[in-house]
């Protein structure tokens, strides 16, 4: 663990991370003053600006759309980041710069704290980047997955589920496209970037859809309670939102950087604490 240097988070566009406030946070739970920065890197700069960054910061993470476009860029990937060829962290040691991913992590330390297990039918939208972690989690937990996708999203779901079979052959994987979506669902999962602020009256799919579902995962977390959780509540779902993954997939970040740990309540609190400042900041 490096003290006394800068963390940054990198993406294009980053508009208004949360990041910087839940890292600052979860340094100072832990007696460190540490700064900690937004850097938007266009995709012509990434290699040069990275390999800045890699030799000045005590760590970095990664967000859209470089998960994966960091790897060659590094010494090599640890853990679930081997798995899914997707980075959110990096770890800059005396050994070099290897890529991890705490995604998962913090998707089952989320469902966990609302309450929701990862079992049965699951309804799963959208097949990016976030919908591979989900997708392989489901199918390491033994559930049936149905892929619900936009059509023009067919190919790239297509790929997904042979991605899902290469890891789990035997997994039960149906893909569809959204507006076909149907039957009863143990738990939805949405990993599309619908009713995402500012556009907070849309949701990936209708009422009949929540009306067959028992639980409900929304891994956007601006609004803290979308229109999706919303509605899925008003149907008797139990529903968890994106903040409490967000929080939790950093504070493993800082676990891997410097083997911190933090309680429950104190996890908690700062899930609290960042929704008050994410209204603070969006209304």
């Amino acid at each position: 663990m490096k003290f006394g240097v800068p963390y940054y988070v990198i993406g294009h566009p980053l508009g208004h991370s949360m990041s910087p406030f839940i890292h600052t946070r979860l340094f100072a739970a832990q007696g460190h003053t540490v700064r900690y920065e937004p850097r938007d890197i266009p995709p012509e700069r990434l290699e040069a600006e990275l390999a800045g960054l890699l030799k000045e910061a005590g760590g970095l993470n990664v967000t859209i759309p470089y998960k994966q476009a960091v790897i060659p860029l590094l010494d090599g990937l640890r853990g679930r980041a081997e798995l899914y060829r997707s980075v959110n962290t990096i770890d800059i040691t005396e050994q070099g710069r290897f890529g991890y991913n705490t995604d998962a992590e913090g998707f089952l330390a989320a469902l966990e704290g609302g309450g929701v297990a990862l079992r049965g039918r699951v309804a799963l939208l959208g097949c990016g980047g976030v919908g591979r972690t989900f997708a392989c989690e489901a199918a390491l937990a033994g559930c049936t997955i149905v892929n619900g996708v936009r059509e023009a999203d067919l190919p790239q779901g297509r790929e997904l589920e042979a991605y899902v079979r290469r890891l789990v052959p035997a997994a039960s994987y149906e893909l569809t496209t959204l507006d076909r979506l149907e039957g009863d669902f143990d738990l939805l999962i949405n990993a599309t970037p619908v009713g995402m602020y500012p556009h907070t009256d849309a949701m990936p799919v209708g009422k009949p859809v929540l009306a067959h579902t028992a639980a409900v995962f929304d891994a956007v977390y601006n609004p803290g309670v979308t229109a999706l959780l919303a509605c899925a509540a008003a149907n008797g779902a139990r529903t968890v939102g994106g903040m409490p993954m967000l929080v939790w997939q950093a504070a493993i970040a800082h676990r891997i950087w410097y083997q911190a740990e933090f309680t429950a309540d104190a996890m908690n609190a700062l899930i609290d604490d960042s929704q008050k400042e994410m209204h603070r900041l969006f209304g």
